[in-house]
């Protein structure tokens, strides 16, 4: 019963599996605020060229409607 003890004790490789699972988490996370961060900028550069188009302007260099 010790050596069980003694072995798992030594026995490393589930800590490697549970770093790796924090790095996807991690990854997955950051992939999550990107994706958050990149839909509101789209979210509002479609909300302008609509402006513009149903106000029959043009967007200037600033992306506003002039």
């Amino acid at each position: 019963m010790t050596n069980f003890i003694k072995n798992f004790v030594a026995d490393e490789s589930g800590a490697s599996a549970a770093e790796y699972a924090l790095i996807l988490v991690m990854v997955g996370i950051a992939i999550i605020l990107g994706a958050r961060f990149l839909a509101t900028s789209i979210s509002g550069a479609m909300s302008t060229a609509g402006n513009c188009i149903t106000s029959s302007r043009t967007v200037n260099a600033g992306g506003v409607c002039g």
